[in-house]
């Protein structure tokens, strides 16, 4: 979901989970700072369960994005 801005990480996210099975578990990546909000309330108001998130700061030649959001989601039953 790099490079995508809010709604689109979570539509896709929803998605994606929505073909999942209950207790799957989904890495997702994005690049909008306001996905941490965004993904923090998607989990609160599902029955989805954000199991980890985590900042990286990645290097990168064109440096377009260097810090990277990832959100570990298990699918709710």
């Amino acid at each position: 979901m790099t490079g995508l801005h809010c709604p689109l990480p979570i539509l896709r996210t929803r998605a994606l989970l929505d073909r999942m099975a209950p207790g799957e578990e989904v890495i997702v990546t994005a690049t909008d700072p306001a996905s941490v909000i965004d993904f923090k309330h998607f989990c609160n108001t599902t029955d989805n369960l954000l199991v980890a998130h985590e900042v990286r700061a990645e290097t990168r030649p064109d440096a377009a994005h260097a810090t990277l959001f990832v959100y570990h989601i298990r699918r709710g039953g």
